[in-house]
């Protein structure tokens, strides 16, 4: 008896905590996101800043969503090196690039079982992981240091590349502690893994969530900017045959994955030709790319519903419902409309849709989603077991408060990145010989006018994430020669105000 009321005590503290922890995050999205998609971006890295002691170490695990919003905002404020430093502890934060001890990992699973998700230190998504590499790439490009940009678009790369395996390998880690765990025809473990495949339980998921199996997703793990990138910055900064090829190979994978997409398919075609030698480097008036960041990114939502679980009672098998939590991503508004360019002749070229974030995530997710099910439907099933135990010891009163707890601390983990955008756009030109490029809005109006500098490869990067706020422009040389320049068009009377991290 003794036991049940110590569950009990704790699920009760926990809940408590647990809701002021997400009381707290929730407020801290809710200032981010209003000043972000103004463009305030000062105000934005002020609500993400903590407090670190006098000669204390970030904690890098617990901090990492912080991390992750305030390398941005560095960057969107042409703060690269600081933008960088904030990167790099964000990647030391990622659970799965470090070896993390058992005990923690017991820990952490313990309370999420127990609990929720949310209870967990923050694991990165790996397509945030890409993303990490790609914005420090860009970051050091924009600081002029192309050799550290080209260590981070190997990365980012790199990442992708490994992806498959080690979803994977996380699949298959599940499905063997979970196979391992059910021995025991009465355990815990033997009544998730039953429930689960339950006739009945899939149909419930299906109805209320919809089949992973139907999503729209890529057919393989990428994120079409970041392996965009990755090729635009080997064709400009190509050393030999080898480096033409990553180029080609990474802007034919992209291109295949948007067929219909006619920039993409033109820089697969114009790397494949300087790879073979059909098209000589020589021969190739200067390019400028324009790559469109556009709108916000999917946020997750929670959707709750009751789903039928298999437990023993008293010896024997039985079905009873009970209800579960889990996140479903929502789109969010992007910009209307294309970036237009305008050179000397007047001619305007306008980007175009390359890859969107929707799908990315949706891919990872659906990936993820059977360790996000098995989490929590073996937390409904110990918060179920609990019930029966408080109700049979303490009558209707135990089951009442028992089951108040478990409705507390029934939610799903709502945590992500929210300075991710809606989609990408991307355009290629030769350089106006002028140098003077004109930038036109959604509607057709002057955004502002740019310097193109005479340079043999020039990436104008743009990142917008609201009609409300202005756009970042950032005017890189793609070989790294010279440190970038950095506009918000239309020019504002006013610079925002500088925050300085106190890490």
């Amino acid at each position: 008896m003794k036991a049940i009321k110590h569950v009990v005590l704790t699920l009760g503290v926990v809940a408590f905590v647990s809701g002021c922890s997400s009381f707290q995050h929730r407020n801290q999205m809710a200032s981010f996101n209003s000043a972000y998609s103004s463009g305030d971006y000062g105000s934005a890295l002020e609500s993400v800043i903590f407090d670190v002691g006098e000669g204390d170490e970030v904690d890098s695990e617990s901090h990492l969503l912080e991390l992750l919003h305030q390398g941005e905002m560095y960057r969107l404020t042409g703060r690269y090196e600081e933008a960088a430093k904030a990167y790099d502890l964000a990647e030391e934060g990622m659970k799965y690039l470090d070896q993390s001890g058992l005990l923690e990992n017991a820990a952490e699973g313990f309370m999420a079982v127990m609990v929720n998700d949310a209870e967990r230190d923050y694991e990165a998504l790996m397509s945030e992981a890409v993303l990490v590499n790609t914005y420090k790439g860009l970051a050091f490009l924009a600081a002029g240091n192309t050799e550290y940009a080209r260590i981070e678009f190997n990365r980012a790369n790199d990442r992708t590349r490994r992806a498959v395996d080690y979803f994977q390998e996380e699949i298959a880690e599940q499905q063997a502690e979970l196979k391992k765990e059910a021995q025991d025809e009465e355990s815990n473990a033997s009544m998730v893994s039953n429930s689960l495949k339950n006739e009945e339980f899939q149909a419930a998921i299906a109805d209320h969530y919809g089949a992973a199996s139907s999503w729209s997703v890529f057919s393989e793990f990428i994120v079409p900017s970041s392996t965009y990138l990755h090729g635009m910055y080997f064709l400009a900064n190509a050393s030999g045959g080898a480096d033409y090829e990553r180029a080609a190979t990474s802007l034919k994978r992209v291109a295949k994955m948007s067929p219909d997409s006619a920039v993409l398919q033109a820089d697969a075609r114009l790397a494949t030709d300087l790879a073979s030698g059909k098209q000589g480097r020589s021969g190739l008036p200067p390019q400028v790319w324009v790559v469109y960041e556009n709108g916000l990114g999917p946020v997750l939502e929670e959707t709750r519903f009751d789903v039928p679980l298999l437990l023993f009672r008293e010896d024997q098998q039985s079905l009873g419902y009970f209800g579960i939590a889990l996140p479903r991503y929502a789109e969010r508004a992007a910009v209307p409309g294309h970036i237009g360019m305008m050179g000397d002749t007047g001619e305007i070229v306008h980007t175009e849709r390359i890859s969107d974030m929707g799908t990315v995530i949706r891919t990872e997710m659906k990936e993820r989603f059977a360790g996000i099910l098995t989490r929590a439907v073996t937390s409904a099933v110990i918060k179920a077991v609990i019930q029966n135990e408080a109700a049979g010891r303490f009558g209707p009163l135990g089951q009442l408060g028992a089951a108040a707890l478990t409705a507390a601390t029934t939610q799903a983990d709502l945590r992500g990145w929210q300075a991710m955008p809606n989609h990408w756009q991307a355009a290629r030109i030769d350089r106006p010989e002028s140098g003077k490029l004109t930038l036109l809005d959604n509607l057709g109006d002057t955004l502002g006018n740019i310097d193109i500098p005479q340079q043999p490869y020039t990436l104008v990067y743009i990142k917008r994430p609201s009609i409300l706020a202005p756009a970042t422009v950032i005017t890189m040389d793609l070989q790294g020669g010279a440190a970038a320049t950095f506009a918000r068009l239309p020019e504002q009377t006013a610079e925002p105000a500088q925050v300085s991290s106190i890490q």
